[in-house]
């Protein structure tokens, strides 16, 4: 799919809030509301744009502790890989696991209340985790910057 610089407008209009009305994006994108609509559902129906969530905020949640854990696995196997990302998939804690190259096979986002929620999953998930050799475990001491939105 062609992305064009209109499309670049609004997919960076609705990054910034996707509870816009269509008359709203339409204005700030410079197209009437019968184009933009067309637009936006043309995005939704390729891909571009998965869906629409609400950003919840951490501290309001009880959820302030931000946790990356680095895991290194026993052996690179498809059946020990697959067999952790089955397992990992089933944390309801987890924010992120990602397969990365480098130090470690894969890199973990946890939200926790403190310190000892985390070692609450830790106890009852991480240690169970298959394949794992080693791990890495710090704790964010401040977000700095963060953001979802996509540079387009």
């Amino acid at each position: 799919m062609e992305i064009d610089a209109t499309d670049r407008r609004i997919l960076t209009s609705l990054q910034k809030d996707g509870r816009m009305t269509n008359a709203e994006l339409s204005e700030q994108v410079n197209l009437s509301p019968s184009a933009c609509h067309r637009r936006v559902q043309r995005l939704e129906a390729a891909g571009v744009i998965r869906g629409y969530v609400a950003l919840l905020d951490e501290r309001k949640m009880s959820r302030p502790t931000t946790v990356f854990v680095e895991i290194t696995l026993s052996g690179q196997a498809d059946e020990v890989l697959d067999a952790f990302e089955r397992q990992v998939a089933r944390i309801p804690d987890l924010l992120e696991c990602h397969l990365m190259a480098g130090t470690a096979d894969y890199l973990l986002k946890i939200l926790a209340r403190d310190t000892e929620d985390f070692a609450r999953i830790h106890r009852q998930y991480l240690s169970r985790l298959p394949g794992v050799a080693q791990m890495h475990t710090s704790f964010a001491l401040r977000t700095v910057f963060r953001t979802t939105a996509i540079p387009v």
